[in-house]
Formats: structure tokens, sequence, C-alpha cells
């Protein structure tokens, strides 16, 4: 406890518990953060690029999870540190908000730290250094919308998508099919797309998977992949041109809400209770069959005797569906959800063109297809794999190509990959620092050098030697005047990123810069870290 006295000579405390909090200030705050943040962003820094190592994680109860996704490295490694923390929240942002990018981001940070390490040793005051990283910044983003071209794709003329979603899978373990597996991410996206608004909205694209088969046997459905199967294996497997009643009443006798009980002392007592309750199962069957309906999906559960009324009536019918598959099949079908059997009617029913049951291999899972919806506004990519972790990893690459073909889709731009966009930036920002008289000109060029981690890591990884072929690809770019030179990682013999066909969106890349900069700016301006005791 930190003790004083006031003019009266009366103690008292300025800080409570002062001895159990560690505290550190000034420029070894500064430090301290820097090196935890340049850890974690090293952990990153080999898993950058189409030649990048998977990381293996293991959690607390033994799940393993095998990825190179950087979000997903850094949501599962559980880092304790408080600037730690800053660069997963870092990499959650950029998920959220582009989808792809995520390891990048972060190693982009690290590399603006160490650089700014350097010039804190040199004595230059943080601020400042925040203040030259923030006009370099902007120097940045401006020549990235300057190299950026655009594209023209419809409809009809996909390729390009196709292109760029190429570019986020070869990174990922799928990169061996990546063609089938971009073209398939292209379809989902222009399937559910907007154009004329230019917006994509993500939750009409369900990415379902299952054990078993081949990577290659991955498709695209237009319709629903659900993981249920019909409910009495004597009704039928396939139903063509299916009406579809989508339920969210249970098939039960009512129950009344108070606690009651029901003496019975004779057996017609108990015969008349079976036949009422028999009467009801039948209403509600007659009540589907009245209204047109080839197939019920029920969102609740229903006993036997509903299950065997429902056989009998050749009705068929899943069970337990859950409420957010309830919506993407009336999305997709055209139906609406009947929340009570009265008003089920002919009008309120979905249609799609196929519902059938499939089975997998010598198990007996089983899943529903419904596929050719009236509306086909939803669509599902089914994914195949051998294991659960390939099936994991899979999910989440297509995810990131998903999230590219949509940003795509909203704005068009696009910049070369391969670290071209990042040696282009850093020529524009060593230029501007030239002109610029303060300290922040020091800042500037400590940008452009860290802007050079990228390609430099994209080129380690590769298994090149990274100072040469960054400085030889540099000189290149600043002979020919040509930005879209970068990093030859696959070695096809050429550094046109542009003959190689490797895109990247321009809203990613500068989300990027943006994000690492601004959370490089609050690092730095962090000069006192107070760490309260432990509860003893």
């Amino acid at each position: 406890m930190s003790l004083a006295f006031d003019e009266f000579g009366r103690p008292f405390i300025i800080i409570k518990d002062a001895g159990s909090k560690s505290r550190i200030r000034g420029i070894d705050a500064q430090k301290s953060n820097i090196q935890a943040a340049c850890s974690v962003a090293r952990t990153l820094r080999s898993s950058l690029g189409p030649k990048g190592m998977d990381k293996i994680l293991q959690s607390g109860d033994g799940d393993i999870t095998i990825t190179n996704d950087g979000a997903t490295i850094l949501e599962q490694m559980e880092v304790e540190h408080q600037i730690g923390k800053l660069l997963v929240e870092l990499s959650r942002s950029q998920d959220y908000e582009i989808g792809d990018g995520t390891t990048g981001v972060v190693v982009l940070a690290g590399a603006l730290l160490e650089q700014a390490e350097i010039l804190l040793d040199r004595g230059i005051h943080p601020l400042r250094i925040a203040e030259g990283y923030e006009m370099a910044s902007k120097v940045a983003v401006e020549e990235l919308t300057r190299i950026s071209e655009k594209f023209e794709f419809d409809a009809t003329n996909i390729e390009p998508l196709v292109q760029t979603c190429m570019t986020t899978l070869s990174s990922k373990i799928v990169n061996r099919c990546k063609r089938e597996m971009a073209e398939i991410c292209v379809k989902a996206v222009m399937a559910v797309a907007d154009l004329s608004r230019g917006d994509v909205n993500l939750d009409l694209i369900k990415v379902e998977g299952k054990v078993g088969g081949k990577l290659e046997d991955t498709v695209l459905i237009n319709g629903i992949v659900l993981d249920k199967d019909i409910s009495h294996p004597q009704m039928d497997k396939e139903i063509k041109d299916a009406k579809i009643a989508i339920l969210t009443c249970p098939f039960e006798p009512p129950k009344p809400k108070t606690k009651h009980k029901i003496d019975i002392d004779t057996a017609e007592k108990y015969e008349e209770l079976r036949q009422q309750e028999e009467k009801y199962f039948k209403d509600m069957v007659a009540q589907c069959k009245a209204s047109g309906a080839t197939l019920v999906i029920c969102q609740w559960g229903f006993d036997d005797e509903a299950n065997h009324m429902l056989m009998h009536e050749k009705l068929p019918a899943i069970r337990w569906v859950g409420g957010v598959e309830l919506e993407l099949i009336a999305i997709a079908t055209g139906g609406r959800i009947v929340p009570r059997f009265t008003e089920l009617s002919a009008d309120k029913l979905g249609s799609a063109g196929m519902v059938k049951e499939i089975a997998f291999g010598t198990t007996k899972d089983r899943m529903i297809i419904i596929e050719d919806c009236a509306s086909s506004k939803a669509v599902t990519i089914f994914v195949r794999g051998g294991n659960k972790m390939m099936i994991d990893e899979t999910k989440r690459s297509l995810h990131d190509a998903i999230c590219v073909a949509r940003n795509l889709v909203r704005s068009n731009s696009i910049v070369y990959g391969g670290g071209s966009a990042e040696m282009a930036c850093g020529i524009a920002v060593e230029e501007a620092a030239d002109h610029i008289p303060g300290v922040e000109q020091y800042a500037m060029r400590a940008f452009a050098d860290a802007l050079d981690s990228i390609p430099t890591a994209l080129a380690e990884n590769s298994g090149l030697p990274p100072i040469e072929t960054v400085a030889m690809v540099k000189s290149q770019q600043l002979r020919e005047k040509n930005p879209h030179l970068g990093v030859d990682c696959k070695e096809t013999g050429t550094n046109d990123m542009k003959t190689q066909g490797v895109f990247e969106t321009l809203i990613g890349k500068q989300q990027q810069l943006l994000l690492a900069t601004q959370v490089v700016k609050l690092i730095l301006k962090i000069d006192d870290v107070i760490t309260a005791g432990k509860y003893e």
C-alpha cells in the first residue's frame, strides 16, 4: 500500500494494494508491448503465402485443429498477454470485414512494430512515429488505388472471379484442386448475389461436410442439404416435384399448460382417451394431405403413432430440423413457415424439383438433399474429405474464397499479389518521405521497410533467398515502372503477377494496411502498463 500524508499529518492511500500491482512505465512499457506483439506475429510469419506451413493446435480437451488460417490460429492459441490479444482482435476484424488476409495483416503489424523499436532506440518520440505511420498509410492506400485495375464480369463471364478465388485457395490445404473449388465458390456467390445492388447475403450459402470420399467429390447443390433422414424407413426416399409443408408445430396432442391428473378406472375410459388421441393425429395428417403437401418438414419431433399414420397416408416426413435450416428451406422453396395446422393451406407450401435421401458408403449415415428449388436463392456446398480435420480446414478455406468473391461483387477492383502491391507501396512511401521535412520522414521510411516484410516472408516460405529475391524484384519494378512484379513463389519463370494470374481484392489490401496501422498506433501510445495483483 502506498501511503502519503496531508498538511495535517493524516495518512491517506494513493493506490490501493500498490504492493501487489506490477507496473512498467515509459520506454520499458513500449519495448515489452512491442516484444509481445512481435512474438505473436512471428508465429504466423511461416504460414504466409502459397508455400506457407500449417499449424497444429491442441485444445485443453484434446481437440486437434490443423490450419494455416491466421484468424483460426490466433483464436485457438489462447494468447494471455494483453497486447497479444490486440493482434488476435486485429486478425478477427480482418476476418469479419474482408474474410481473407488474416495472416498478412498480423505479419505487417509485427513488422511495423519491429521498425518502431529501432526508431525508439534512436530517441524518436513514439507519437511522432505514430504520426509518420499514419501519413505513410495514407500514401500507401492512395498508391494501391492508383495501381489497381477494374475488371468486368457478369453472370455469364465469371472467369475473373474464379482467378481471384484461386489465388486465395493456393495458400490453403485444398490447393491441389483449387480450380474446382474456386468455381464452386464463385457459382455459389453468383447464385445468391444481387448484382444490381452489389450485395451478397452469405447466410444463404451453407457449407456442409461429411467424412468419407475424397476432396474432389465436393459439389455445389442448388438447394439445401440436411443432416437428417426420412422419419420412417418405409416412406418414399425420393420425392419428385415435392410440395413441402414447413411446420413449427409438433405432431402431438395438445398439452394443458396447468398441472393435471387423469384418473382412468375402466377400460372404456382408456379406450376413449386413445381414440381421442388418435383423432388428433388423424386430423393433423388429414390437414397436411388436404393442403396438397407431399412432404412434411417439422421443427419438432413426433411420436411413433404419428409417424405410423404419416407412413400409412404415404406422406414422407422429416423431423427435428433446426430453426436456421427451416428459414433457409423456406427462402429456397418459396414456402411459408406455418405455426399451426389450422393455418396450413396450398399457397403456403414450398416447392422443389427433387427431394431425396442419400446414404454414404457402408455407414448408416444419411442426408437429405432438397434441390431444384422454386426460388433457388439458397445454395449448399457439400464438402467431402478423408477426415474431420481435413473437412474443417476445407470449410475455412472455402469461407475465405467465398468472402473474396463477395468482396469483388461489392467492389470489382483488384491489385496483383505475390508481394507486388506491397513493394509498389513501399517505393511510393519512400518517395513521399523525401518531401517531408520533419522527424516523421524516418517513420515513413520505416513503414516502407516494414511493407517489404510481406514479400520477404513469401520468398522465405517458398525456399528462395529472401533478401536477394526482394532486392531483385524491387529494382526491376523501379527500372520498368511496372507495379505488377512480385515474388515468383511457384517458380513459374516469370515475376509478372498479371501473367501468373495472381490477384487480390483492392478493399482487402487497403483494409490490411489501415487496420495494421491503427493497431500499431494504439500500441505505441501506451506508456504505462499496470497489472492488478492476483486474488489470494
